[in-house]
């Protein structure tokens, strides 16, 4: 039996939140779909896996609210495993960044710039800036060659960190996350602190890497599932290195003192006979 995982995000008004959790909801236990779904006034975030077939019919299902008819749905394959259960829940934000309400992506948001577009800038040496909208971790275990580390824990720090990006306001940026979901808003952040030429990368990391495997972006993509980590093949480079000897890995792992909650990259042979990892502060617990 084949799976798939489908991610796909918009920014659209939902007047009855409520509603359309039970709908959606409803829709996705008849197929038997797992993974996460996010709902807000402002639109939607999800990530879902199922049968091939299953998920054909949600995407055919979803195609038929005109409010989603020309979303972009990025599907790749799954295992059928790769999520504990479904979750949807209704939330203030689709992504949780605690800006200001007036920094809306379905008002203004940076311009769209198709991954071909992104290449074209590459290939050219135009002169542009990209800043990746990702936590900390997720840009140590891949990220585009040359780009800027946001420096956050979360989402929700960026209006905390945005000084230090002030050196770029008069430069040609482009935001760039996962799938797109948070790049969108922080382009809308950054427009609305008085960034002029700012652009967002249209699918995000995701459709780049699907259209150039192995070009322009070094390590995996991190993924906030089973996999943990991803690739899309091609001749690449790892750049995630343990937090305890530095050696080359992308494997992950959570902190063995359950109370700190640090995620972090390590490899086999600093985790115990368990598999389990202390981090640098709790190192002592687990070996």
């Amino acid at each position: 039996m084949k799976y798939s995982i489908i991610l796909f995000y918009k920014y659209v008004t939902i007047d009855d939140t409520k509603l359309f959790l039970e709908r959606e909801k409803a829709v996705c236990a008849a197929l038997n779909l797992t993974g996460r779904m996010i709902i807000a006034s402002e639109g939607v975030n999800a990530t879902l896996e199922g049968t091939t077939e299953d998920i054909a019919r949600y995407r055919a299902h979803l195609a038929r609210d005109k409010r989603f008819k020309n979303v972009d749905i990025k599907e790749t394959e799954g295992k059928g495993t790769l999520f504990p259960r479904l979750s949807v829940k209704v939330r203030s934000e689709i992504v949780s960044s605690y800006l200001p309400a007036a920094v809306d992506p379905r008002k203004q948001t940076g311009v769209h710039l198709p991954p071909h577009e992104l290449k074209k800038w590459f290939a050219e040496g135009k002169d542009f800036e990209i800043i990746d909208m990702r936590n900390d971790y997720e840009y140590a275990v891949g990220h585009f060659r040359g780009s800027h580390a946001s420096g956050m824990d979360a989402f929700r720090d960026l209006s905390k960190i945005a000084e230090n990006f002030e050196p770029l306001k008069e430069k040609t940026v482009v935001t760039v996350c996962t799938g797109g979901v948070r790049c969108e808003k922080a382009s809308a952040y950054l427009q609305s602190i008085g960034f002029k030429n700012v652009y967002q990368l249209e699918g995000g990391m995701h459709r780049y890497m699907e259209a150039y495997p192995g070009e322009d972006f070094d390590g995996a993509l991190y993924t906030f599932d089973g996999r943990v980590t991803m690739d899309f093949g091609g001749e690449r480079t790892i750049v995630g290195k343990c937090a305890h000897c530095g050696s080359p890995s992308e494997a992950f792992a959570d902190c063995i003192e359950e109370t700190c909650g640090k995620h972090f990259i390590a490899c086999d042979a600093c985790r115990n006979a368990d598999g389990k990892v202390g981090c640098k502060e709790h190192v002592g617990v687990a070996v």
